[in-house]
């Protein structure tokens, strides 16, 4: 029978990432070092940050794939991330822990989905989505969607505050992080559509 969760740790002081308890299967091992972001939560201070950090990182090749193979990553990623942000909120026995991170990385890259469009069909170039690590244009625009990533998930406007204090299990976990993405995908898109404009 699952423990009852403790209360969630106040994110403005420093805090210990719970560790993996002693005696959890190889499942749940695997499970928790997905949650934590394969360790990029761990930080004791702004471990949300260091998290979407991680997200970005790992982004980074799978970009190059091209829209539609990361289109679908990020779909499996936000569905399968209700279990394991579920689980490993289970593990620590804290529901949200700020240590549990793989909703920083779905919600991250749900940010840069309009970006890998862009990348793939919008900007003709040969072998683009290879060279595109070498693109002023996508060193530009990278930190802008992690910036505004960060800005929402951070502030939770509605209905971004609404799905993290209303919503429970790994659903509540990953909803806010999932929503938060999707505003500002949809943000960056515009700020992207505003500068074309003016330059």
């Amino acid at each position: 029978m699952t423990e009852p969760h403790a209360t969630k740790p106040d994110i403005r002081n420093a805090n210990q990432c719970p560790p993996l308890p002693a005696g959890a299967s190889m499942m749940d091992g695997c499970i928790y070092w997905l949650g934590i972001g394969l360790g990029s939560g761990m930080p004791q201070r702004a471990p949300g940050t260091w998290g979407t950090v991680g997200g970005l990182i790992a982004a980074l090749p799978l970009l190059t794939l091209g829209f539609v193979p990361f289109l679908c990553l990020t779909i499996v990623a936000s569905v399968v991330g209700i279990y394991i942000c579920g689980r490993t909120s289970d593990l620590m026995h804290v529901h949200d822990d700020p240590h549990i991170v793989w909703d920083e990385w779905a919600g991250m890259w749900i940010t840069l989905l309009p970006l890998s469009y862009l990348l793939s069909y919008v900007l003709p170039e040969p072998e683009y989505t290879v060279s595109m690590l070498l693109q002023p244009m996508f060193w530009g625009w990278l930190p802008t969607a992690f910036i505004l990533f960060r800005v929402f998930d951070i502030l939770k406007p509605p209905p971004i505050g609404w799905a993290d204090r209303q919503v429970s299990g790994g659903l509540g976990v990953m909803l806010d992080d999932l929503i938060a993405g999707v505003m500002a995908a949809v943000v960056w898109l515009a700020l992207y559509w505003v500068v074309s404009l003016i330059f």
